[in-house]
């Protein structure tokens, strides 16, 4: 009789110290990877939906983030002083892109009616609106504010006074002119006008724009790093199994 032959299990093989420093790595590439292009997407779209309900106390509503505390602070001052001196309550609404469809004109009439839905409700109300991914702004004037801000120094504000500092990437300084602008114009004073253009000489040069190698880094970077998520776990596989 032939005696049972007896089953030798293969010994289990530990995973080696090196192995799991890569898995390690590999996995905190990807986290990174996800991360970031997490960070980098671009924001929501907003649409008048996305808005909070009107809040009497609310005169300047950030939502792209431009101003900073002591700056906001000082244009809500500013426009409550306004409200109490000439009667005409100014408020500025800031927010990142818009809906597909959506004009920045369309936005800024629906967000007046829908917080302003009576006639009589509107009527002593001014509200600017601006999209800071654009960078186009649009402004809506109740009936009786029109009487001393007309539909011309209105839009002048909109599409001058705002958006000529906007050009340099003055964000604070344009809501301050323009809100300086509007109450000049609501307490009945002479209309100062839009700021004054200086023609700047543009010199072509061989070198890129900043925001042109900040992009260009970071497509270079996403690469590597998707490179590297994929290589490292093969490598490790491959130092295991041998």
């Amino acid at each position: 009789m032939t005696p049972p032959s007896s089953f030798n299990a293969p010994p289990h093989r530990s995973q080696h110290p090196l192995g799991r420093r890569l898995w390690a790595l590999a996995l905190a590439l990807v986290a990174s990877i996800s991360l970031w292009l997490s960070a980098s997407a671009p924001a929501a779209a907003t649409g008048v939906y996305d808005m909070p309900p009107f809040d009497p106390k609310t005169w300047v509503l950030d939502r792209a983030d431009l101003f900073s505390r002591l700056t906001k602070g000082g244009l809500e001052k500013s426009l409550r002083d306004v409200a109490q001196s000439t009667g005409a309550e100014v408020r500025f609404v800031t927010f990142r892109r818009l809906d597909y469809g959506e004009t920045i004109d369309s936005f800024a009439q629906e967000l007046f009616e829908t917080w302003f839905p009576e006639a009589e409700d509107r009527a002593n109300q001014v509200l600017m609106v601006f999209d800071a991914v654009t960078n186009d702004a649009a402004i809506e004037v109740g009936s009786n504010a029109q009487a001393t801000l007309t539909a011309d120094i209105a839009t002048s504000v909109a599409q001058e006074t705002l958006l000529v500092p906007i050009r340099d990437g003055n964000y604070n300084e344009a809501f301050i002119a323009a809100k300086d602008r509007l109450a000049t114009v609501l307490a009945g004073e002479p209309d100062p006008g839009p700021p004054v253009v200086v023609s700047k000489i543009s010199v072509e040069s061989t070198f890129k724009k900043a925001e042109e190698t900040d992009r260009n880094g970071s497509t270079i970077l996403v690469v590597v790093l998707l490179i590297l998520a994929t290589v490292i776990p093969m490598v490790t596989y491959f130092a295991y199994v041998r």
